[in-house]
């Protein structure tokens, strides 16, 4: 994917307007600025990707075609910089917000300096410098506001949904909305660790000089909520595309082995249409033994077919993925043989929702997941974990009305039994009740297909944002 510039070297020739990707230091939101890069530079616009070497190494690691020939590939410059040394815990169970990467997360602040050279070496050859980067990586690049030709735009990894509860009640209520939907909310609590809240705090006096805001979601998602946040007393006067699903420019290149793609596949390939749930809950999530279990014995005892990735939370380091995250109950695939499919690691994830046999999805409710699995017609099976999750899971149940609740907010603390994973399982797969939800599910997912293919809002989006960063005329921005 493009070229590497390892000794952060510039030798893109000289060009109008150049875009630099500074993502968080966390998976999903790496993936989405990898996704965002590939859509900018097929307007043959120079991208220039940030991070951490160690983050580096994870991008390499898990897109495997990390070193394609295309045109549109040879745009990304990838930019590695060194960070500071830290101790990487093990994933803790007890806790749900994943501690463990905190240190991580903490680290990364230390790419201020070397992100600021970069942009002003970068600012000395073209005629603007267009800054796209995570909301947690404000503090990164608070220096952009120094450079003449600078600009930066906020990329909001989140739903428009959530990301508007949590504005509107900072911002003190500024303007009523449906209180029944306000008394329903799930709350805020426990969805943080109060590190973490302190490390969010750390980024918000650098908000302000931005442009504008970029959403990886959709109107034909959740116009309602995007429509809310362009209100004056919400965004002021800053722009907002909502540019999203971003999973779609996966379709356009390959971003997992090809053995580990092919076992699944073919495993799917036996199964009839719809009928395989899969399970699956991030990379940040870390299960009891206990949990394991009851999960396990749910699955097993729905008879249902499904394929359920049990892998180790990221670490700090971003690598072990070959540990399991817990053991199984014994015997458990041995039983399952034929109709279960275990997957220890990294799995195609957007392969297998898109698979004709997939007919549902258990998931954690992370955005990128929540995405995927819409954009395919998939409905789901929710059950929270921390951060936007809760209320996203709320999103997907109670106002799109295309997944089951497995687990909800409110009951977070609470040993999930086997009982549960079984009933919602069976629900979801094989009822009246679970077939509304599929065909809802289903419709939406036509819609968003039409907005992101040719002629559709998405791209009308993502026209406009190219437009703005290539306009002529100077435009100040103050602070």
């Amino acid at each position: 994917m493009g070229s590497d510039d390892r000794n952060n070297t510039i030798i893109t020739p000289a060009a109008d307007v150049v875009v630099v990707m500074v993502p968080f230091v966390a998976h999903g939101h790496l993936n989405q600025l990898i996704h965002l890069s590939r859509l900018i530079s097929t307007y043959k616009i120079p991208v220039h990707f940030v991070t951490t070497t160690t983050h580096i190494r994870q991008v390499r690691s898990r897109l495997h075609d990390y070193s394609s020939d295309s045109a549109a590939s040879n745009l990304i410059h990838f930019h590695e910089f060194p960070t500071p040394p830290f101790t990487s815990p093990a994933p803790n169970p007890s806790n749900r917000f994943p501690t463990h990467l905190q240190p991580s997360f903490d680290s990364a602040i230390h790419l201020r300096r070397p992100v600021a050279e970069l942009i002003l070496s970068l600012s000395s050859s073209t005629r603007r410098v267009a800054i796209v980067h995570d909301f947690l990586m404000s503090y990164v690049v608070q220096d952009v506001k120094t450079i003449p030709n600078a600009e930066s735009y906020i990329f909001r990894p989140i739903s428009a949904f959530d990301f508007f509860w949590r504005t509107w009640e900072r911002m003190n209520r500024p303007f009523p909305v449906d209180p029944e939907m306000l008394k329903r909310l799930p709350s805020n609590d426990g969805c943080f660790s109060p590190e973490f809240i302190d490390f969010v705090n750390l980024h918000r006096p650098h908000v302000g000089f931005h442009v504008g805001e970029l959403f990886d979601s959709s109107r034909a998602i959740e116009a309602e909520y995007l429509e809310y946040f362009e209100r004056e007393e919400m965004i002021g006067n800053k722009k907002l595309w909502a540019i999203g699903p971003l999973n779609h420019v996966e379709k356009r290149f390959s971003t997992v082995s090809k053995d580990l793609h092919s076992k699944c596949m073919q495993w799917l390939d036996m199964q009839p249409p719809t009928s395989v749930v899969y399970v699956s809950f991030g990379t940040t999530t870390t299960f009891t033994d206990e949990q394991i279990t009851e999960l396990a014995i749910g699955l097993e005892r729905s008879k249902l077919r499904f394929i359920w990735v049990v892998r180790a939370a990221d670490k700090g380091d971003v690598f072990g993925d070959e540990a399991k995250m817990a053991d199984l109950p014994e015997g458990f695939e041995e039983r399952v043989k034929g109709r279960g499919l275990v997957v220890r690691g990294w799995a195609p994830q957007t392969e297998i929702l898109g698979h004709v046999a997939t007919g549902g999805f258990m998931t954690h409710c992370g955005w990128n997941s929540c995405t995927e699995s819409i954009s395919r017609g998939v409905p789901m099976a929710t059950w929270p974990m921390h951060s936007d999750q809760p209320r996203n899971a709320f999103l997907i149940t109670d106002v799109l009305r295309i997944g089951l609740v497995v687990n909800d907010w409110e009951h977070r603390d609470e040993l999930v039994k086997s009982v549960v994973v079984e009933d919602v399982v069976r629900r979801l797969m094989d009822s009246k009740e679970g077939g509304e939800v599929r065909k809802r599910a289903v419709e939406l997912a036509d819609k968003v297909q039409r907005s992101v293919a040719v002629g559709g809002e998405c791209g009308e989006e993502i026209d406009s944002f190219i437009s703005h960063i290539n306009r002529h005329a100077w435009i100040a921005i103050g602070p």
